[in-house]
């Protein structure tokens, strides 16, 4: 199985599994991860900053 099947793959068990919305979400968070962890090991503090304020936006427009 190649890359983008494998992905696509872990995409549909996490809706399957938590509906769309938080699937959805969920796969956004495991991608993040894995660039936030590259980031960190390759000192881009930029793009973890970035996710920082991505994640605080989307608690601020479904949180309050």
């Amino acid at each position: 199985m190649n890359r983008a099947e494998h992905e696509r793959k872990i995409k549909q068990d996490l809706i399957a599994q938590h509906g769309n919305d938080l699937g959805t979400f969920y796969y956004w968070l495991r991608i993040v991860n894995i660039r936030g962890t590259q980031a960190y090991r390759g000192g881009d503090t930029a793009f973890i900053r970035d996710v920082a304020l991505a994640l605080d936006n989307v608690h601020r427009r479904h949180a309050g």
